[in-house]
This record gives C-alpha cells, sequence and structure tokens, in this order.
C-alpha cells in the first residue's frame, strides 16, 4: 500500500510502500520496522473534530440532549479545532499537564483532504479526499459539552497523528474500520466506522455546506464512547484496520523540554 508521510529533520513529504501486518516501510531500497523511524506529523493543515458523531456517543448523553441549551440532539455536525500546538508524530510523547491524573484517549479516523473543497455534493465526496490517518484526539476528563472545552483539548502534544497518510484508493470503504485501542497493549476499546451518525460522504458534505475544506485540512470522524484513560508512564496504541497504527507514550509535561523528554 502507498503511503505519504514526513520525518523530523526531513523537509520533503516521502512517498513509500508500507506493510501493515508488519508495521514496516520501504524506502530508499531498505525496509524498516516503523519504531526505528524519527516521524513527525504526516500533516500540516488545520485539524476539525467532530463530537457525538458515534451512535453509542450520543446515546449514552441521554436526555440530556433534550434539556438547555440545546432542547434536541444536533442537526448539523458539532466541530472543534485542534490548533497546531497539539499536533505531535508517532513515538512522540503525549505531556500530561501537572495535577491531571489522567488522559481521556480519544480514538478517531482522520480523513485528509487533497482538493479544496466547498459544498460538495455527497455522492462525489470521496473525490476530495487524498486519505486517511490515524488520530489520537486526546483530552483531559470533562463532562460539559455546552462551550468549547479549550484547556481540556487544546493543550500542547493533544493530538497525535500518523504515522502516515495512506493514500485514499487502499481504503475501500472508510466507513468500515475497525478501530481498537491499547493501553501497555491490553486491550482497552474497540469500535467501528460502521457505527458514525454521519459517514464519511455525509459529513464531509455537510461540513462543506457552510465551511471551505483546504487541501491539508484534516476532518476527524468523531471518537466513539467510552473513551479509555491513561495516565503518566502508560503507551497508548490506536490501530485502525487499513490505515495503520499510532502509537505515542504519556509523560508529565514537566518531564518535557520542546516536546523532548529530558
Amino acid at each position: 500500500m502507498k503511503a505519504k508521510f514526513r520525518l523530523r529533520g526531513v523537509a520533503p513529504t516521502c512517498e513509500a510502500d508500507v506493510d501493515l501486518t508488519g508495521n514496516a516501510v520501504g524506502l530508499g531500497g531498505n525496509r524498516y520496522h516503523m519504531d526505528c523511524l524519527p516521524w513527525d506529523a504526516p500533516v500540516s493543515g488545520t485539524v476539525y473534530g467532530t463530537l457525538l458523531n458515534y451512535k453509542g456517543a450520543l446515546e449514552a448523553l441521554g436526555n440530556e440532549v433534550n434539556e438547555a441549551p440545546y432542547l434536541a440532539p444536533p442537526k448539523a455536525p458539532v466541530l472543534y479545532i485542534k490548533p497546531a500546538n497539539t499536533v505531535i508524530g508517532y513515538g512522540m510523547p503525549i505531556p500530561l499537564p501537572q495535577g491531571v491524573p489522567q488522559l481521556e484517549i480519544g480514538a478517531a479516523l482522520g480523513v485528509v483532504i487533497g482538493s479544496r473543497a466547498t459544498r460538495v455534493r455527497e455522492k462525489e465526496a470521496l473525490a476530495y479526499v487524498a486519505g486517511y490517518t490515524v488520530a489520537n484526539d486526546v483530552s483531559i476528563p470533562h463532562k460539559s459539552l455546552y462551550r468549547p472545552a479549550i484547556k481540556e483539548k487544546a493543550r500542547d502534544g493533544f493530538c497525535p497523528l500518523g504515522p502516515w497518510v495512506m493514500e485514499r484508493d487502499a481504503v475501500v470503504n472508510p466507513d468500515s474500520l475497525r478501530i481498537r485501542v491499547f493501553i501497555n497493549s491490553k486491550l482497552q476499546q474497540e469500535n467501528t466506522t460502521e457505527n458514525l451518525i454521519r459517514p464519511v460522504r455525509r459529513l464531509i458534505a455537510d461540513v462543506t455546506e457552510f465551511m471551505t475544506l483546504n487541501p491539508g485540512d484534516i476532518l476527524l470522524v468523531g471518537v466513539p464512547e467510552g473513551a479509555p484513560l491513561a495516565k503518566a508512564g502508560d503507551r497508548v496504541r490506536i490501530e485502525i484496520d487499513g490505515v495503520g497504527r499510532l502509537e505515542n507514550t504519556v509523560i508529565p509535561e514537566h518531564e518535557l523540554v520542546m516536546g523532548v523528554r529530558v
């Protein structure tokens, strides 16, 4: 399968064959296990997250969605931004802020936009997709959905992405992908994009109805209900069938300088 990625210290984007079974990359005539390469985030556009796009996540709110201030379930995508400071690559540490015991691990399929998309028709939506990546929409646990959770979701290093962008045509059906979260190699969560309220095509169409997505932007389709928690020292692995796996370790923030453990 063909994928595009970036390595730290290497300016251009690389394209190579990747072996999802063996977790390896063919590069420069050589084969490398993915843990041996210095991965950077494979994209540099704006990352948009989507709330309440899994059936179970919406159901878990129960009657709360019918109470003030909303009074009804969402009729359009509920979006938020993961700003540039949150984005890190495979293998880079996830900072654990002082005084926070655990972080919520948000496994998400990232849809990478390939061409400018405005008022896209649903049946044509995938033509605007360059490929797919694995995302970890990290958050400090919180309950309120009534205001933007900036302090909880927009901290430095709170959006690992990668390790690559799998080309669009290598993923036969983005609406039927198994997603698994492992913490210290133990399975903690499993779900599938079959449970999306707005499948990928419809989500792109609904979002581009009111805003333009540009090449390199990433649209996270949502986080399943029951997101697991990780503490300092935990190794987090997110796997999405046909797309790849993303691994990062949670490290206390005070042990990091410019994102590197000291």
